[in-house]
C-alpha cells in the first residue's frame, strides 16, 4: 500500500472525534454514498467484543482495541517510526519543558515511551488480552513518577498525551480513509485513541502522586530527624546537623526558636495545623514541639495556627542553644499547668522571665523563705498572710504609713500597727539592704507558689 501524504489530512476527521454513526464530511465518505456500484470498504465494521469489566480502569480502551480488525494492526506497522517521529516533533513544539535534545536518560524515556505507546496499541487491536494490563499501567504509572523527580509539573505531561493524541488520530484518519475504511471502523479508532489518552493520563496521576507522596514523606522523616538533632542534649556534631539539615532540604538559621505544645484538655480532637513548611514539627512524641528559624512570619497568629493546642514560645537563641530554648519553654508550660502563670492558648516565655528565674530552682527558693521569713513560723496562717503583705508592699515602696494603707485598702492606723508587729519580729534585719532583697525575693516567691 502506498502511504499517503500525512500533511494532508481531511479537515473534518482532523478537527476532532467523529460520533458514530454519523457521516462525517470528506473525500472517503463522499465515495462511498456516491454510487451503489462502489465497491465496499476493505475493513468493515467488525463486531465489538465484550469487555471484562474486572480488568478495572484500563479495560476501556483495551476493549476498544481489540473489538478493531486485526488487519489494520498489520497493515498501519509500517507507519508506527513516522507517527512517533510526528507525536515527539509536535509534544516538543507544545511543551517547552520537553524542548530539549532526545539524547541520554531523558531522550531514551521519552522516544521509547511515544514508541511503546503505539505498539502497545496495536498489539491490542483484534487481540484481547495480548498486551497485559499490568504491562501498560505500569509504564504510565513510571511516567508520572519520572516527572515529579524531574521536578516538572503534572501538566507537562498531560498536555503531551492530548498532543499525542490529536497526532495519532490524523495519521490514523488519513491511513484509514485511503485504505477504505469504514466511518465505523474509523470512529471506533478515535474513541480508543481518546480513551486511552484518558487512562494514560489517570495512570500517571496516580504514579505522580505516589512519587510525590512518598517524597513528602520521606522529607518529614528527615526534619523529624533534624529536630531531634537540633534538640539533643548532649548538643550534636555541627557537622552532622549541617549534612542532615541538607538532606531535609532545611536552610541553617543562625537564630531559633523553640515553641513547646500541649494539648488543651477542653479538646476532644485536634485538628490539622496550619503551620508553614518551614516549621519544624513533632506532634506526635510524648513532648510535642516545633522550631523555627522565623519567629516573626512563622508564629503570627498561632492560636489560630494549632487550633486546640496549648504553645509556650522560648526565646529566641543561637541554633547551638535551641535546647536551652525548649528547657525554659517546657519549664513555662509547666508553671501554667500548675496554674503559677495565668493559663492562654499562647504564651512567651520572655513575658516571665523574673518568675522563671526566681522559681528556677524550688528548693533553694523555699530554703531562702525558711530562712528570711523565719520570725513567722509561730503565727497564724491568717496573721502571717497579713503581716506577709504588709511587709512586701513597705519593702517595695519604703512609703508611709497612709501611702501603704491606700494601696492595702486599710485605715493606717492598722498599717502603724502592722509596721510595730513586724519590727518587734525583725529587728534590725529591716534596716539591712541584703536582709530586705531576701525578704522581697520569698515573699514574691510565696505569692508565686501559694504557700
Amino acid at each position: 500500500m502506498t502511504d499517503v501524504d500525512t500533511g494532508f489530512a481531511a479537515p473534518a476527521l482532523r478537527a476532532g472525534r467523529p460520533n458514530a454513526g454519523e457521516r462525517t464530511p470528506g473525500p472517503a465518505y463522499r465515495q462511498q454514498s456516491v454510487s451503489a456500484d462502489r465497491p465496499r470498504p476493505a475493513y468493515p465494521p467488525a463486531p465489538r467484543s465484550p469487555v471484562d469489566p474486572r480488568q478495572g480502569r484500563a479495560s476501556g480502551a483495551i476493549g476498544l482495541w481489540a473489538s478493531l480488525p486485526r488487519e489494520l494492526a498489520i497493515r498501519f506497522k509500517p507507519r508506527v517510526d513516522p507517527l512517533a517521529r510526528a507525536i515527539l516533533q509536535e509534544v516538543q513544539r507544545a511543551v517547552p519543558e520537553y524542548r530539549q535534545p532526545l539524547e541520554g536518560a531523558f531522550g531514551h524515556i521519552i522516544t521509547q515511551g511515544v514508541r511503546q505507546s503505539i505498539i502497545q496499541c496495536l498489539d491490542s487491536v483484534g487481540t484481547p488480552g495480548a498486551v497485559p494490563l499490568e504491562t501498560w499501567t505500569t509504564v504510565f504509572r513510571n511516567l508520572g513518577k519520572i516527572e515529579f523527580n524531574e521536578g516538572r509539573s503534572l501538566d507537562c505531561l498531560q498536555t503531551a498525551y492530548r498532543v499525542g493524541g490529536r497526532v495519532a488520530w490524523r495519521h490514523i484518519s488519513e491511513f484509514g480513509q485511503a485504505a477504505g475504511v469504514s466511518a465505523d471502523t474509523l470512529c471506533t479508532s478515535a474513541e480508543a485513541i481518546f480513551a486511552y489518552v484518558d487512562e494514560i493520563s489517570a495512570l500517571s496521576i496516580e504514579g505522580y502522586t505516589a512519587a510525590q507522596t512518598r517524597a513528602a514523606g520521606t522529607r518529614a522523616r528527615r526534619r523529624r530527624r533534624l529536630l531531634e538533632l537540633l534538640l539533643a542534649d548532649p548538643p550534636s556534631a555541627p557537622q552532622t546537623i549541617t549534612a542532615q539539615a541538607a538532606t531535609a532540604q532545611w536552610t541553617l538559621p543562625a537564630e531559633v526558636t523553640v515553641v513547646a505544645l500541649e494539648p488543651r484538655a477542653d479538646q476532644h480532637s485536634l485538628a490539622a495545623p496550619d503551620l508553614h513548611s518551614d516549621v519544624l514539627v513533632d506532634l506526635e512524641g510524648s513532648e510535642p514541639c516545633l522550631v523555627t528559624g522565623a519567629p516573626e512570619k512563622h508564629l503570627r497568629n498561632l492560636a489560630e495556627r494549632l487550633p486546640g493546642w496549648r504553645a509556650v514560645i522560648g526565646p529566641t537563641v543561637r541554633l547551638t542553644d535551641a535546647p536551652r530554648s525548649l528547657l525554659w519553654a517546657r519549664r513555662t508550660l509547666k508553671l501554667l499547668q500548675r496554674g503559677v502563670l495565668p493559663d492562654a492558648p499562647v504564651t512567651r516565655c520572655t513575658d516571665h522571665l523574673s518568675t522563671l528565674w526566681l522559681l528556677a530552682d524550688e528548693f533553694l527558693v523555699r530554703e531562702l523563705c525558711a530562712r528570711s521569713l523565719q520570725p513567722f513560723k509561730d503565727l497564724t496562717p491568717k496573721q502571717r498572710a497579713r503581716l506577709g503583705e504588709t511587709l512586701l508592699i513597705w519593702l517595695q515602696s519604703r512609703g508611709s504609713a497612709p501611702e501603704i494603707a491606700k494601696k492595702l485598702k486599710v485605715h493606717p492606723q492598722t498599717v502603724r500597727y502592722r509596721m510595730h508587729q513586724l519590727i518587734d519580729l525583725f529587728g534590725d534585719r529591716l534596716n539591712n539592704a541584703d536582709d530586705r532583697l531576701d525578704m522581697e525575693i520569698a515573699l514574691r516567691a510565696e505569692a508565686l507558689l501559694g504557700s
